[in-house]
């Protein structure tokens, strides 16, 4: 199969990337490297710098004919959105209905989607969330995720191209980017493995759903052999807060750093958690990588990165 991968050169969509290429397929990969790294890119794969609002990715996409699009390119700081909704929907759905539109005139048949699962339900009713409980959204960032699904049942009832959204919860794990806002789990690792502070917002009893990138590579593959459309979860069922968190974390990395809170962010989240078992009944789709044993494979990146 010829597969264009949006953001591919990012942390999720380059372990999607990889995994694409070692089953065989032509991969293809968009990414305007402003979040992204070149050298997260296999050389067998191939890149194009480029802007998914550009003229230039639309012609690309026309042109490529892909059988499957993996649309992982977007805007994803929370905080971002709220500061600037303007920017934020241009890039995530703008971006996206100009690939879309360039791609309605070719052979498309399925279009993977990187949804959210926390920012679209927002603070639950009840836990773990399902795909069947109220979206409400309260930022900018999981409106447009939200819009984006909405466009995708569009496509696939006005010109049959076939969707998955996935709805993660927090994904983790190598090559995760620790700069900026996004990522606790990498930003506590680097942290404690360069002996600088790490900083808990509040009181730290903000839950969040932590799943490992290799089952989210697992839940695209899926995805992408699924004979039909449809929105799922994925995410473990399992609330881990972040003081339990910056704890399990401690232990690991060997680090004998203490707690340290800061005033927490107006606006944030209290929990998130999510229920996968459409992905298991539906997908054949269910984690298999435990908190413990993921943030050990994360932390072994990290330090061999350091050690270069």
């Amino acid at each position: 199969m010829r597969i264009l991968v949006t953001g591919g050169a990012g942390f999720i969509g380059s372990h999607i990337s990889d995994a694409l290429l070692s089953r065989g397929n032509d991969v293809h990969v968009v990414d305007d490297l402003s979040g992204g790294y070149e050298a997260n890119v296999s050389p067998d794969a191939q890149l194009h710098a480029l802007d998914i609002r550009s003229a230039e990715a639309a012609r690309l996409v026309h042109d490529l004919n892909p059988h499957a699009i993996v649309h992982l390119a977007a805007q994803m700081d929370v905080r971002k959105s709220v500061s600037d909704p303007s920017f934020d929907a241009d890039i995530n759905v703008l971006g996206f209905l100009n690939l879309m539109e360039a791609a309605r005139s070719t052979d498309l048949k399925k279009i993977v989607f990187a949804s959210t699962g926390g920012a679209i339900y927002g603070e639950p009713d009840y836990v773990p969330q399902d795909e069947n409980h109220t979206i409400r959204p309260i930022s900018p960032y999981g409106i447009t995720k939200r819009v984006t699904e909405l466009y995708l049942n569009f496509y696939r009832e006005i010109h049959g191209i076939d969707y998955v959204a996935l709805r993660y919860s927090n994904v983790y794990g190598p090559r995760q980017n620790p700069h900026g806002e996004a990522g606790v789990v990498a930003i506590f690792i680097t942290k404690m493995l360069q002996g600088e502070q790490a900083v808990i917002n509040g009181e730290g009893k903000q839950t969040r759903d932590y799943v490992f990138v290799g089952d989210v590579v697992r839940a695209n593959l899926a995805a992408l052999s699924y004979k039909g459309s449809g929105i799922f979860n994925i995410g473990t069922g399992v609330e881990t807060d972040v003081n339990e968190l910056f704890r399990l974390l401690r232990e690991l990395t060997g680090s004998t750093m203490e707690e340290k809170h800061v005033p927490g962010k107006v606006g944030e989240q209290m929990r998130s958690v999510l229920k996968a078992v459409k992905a298991s009944k539906i997908l054949d789709w269910q984690p298999e990588v435990n908190l413990r044993d993921g943030l050990g494979k994360t932390i072994a990146w990290f330090d061999s990165v350091y050690q270069e």
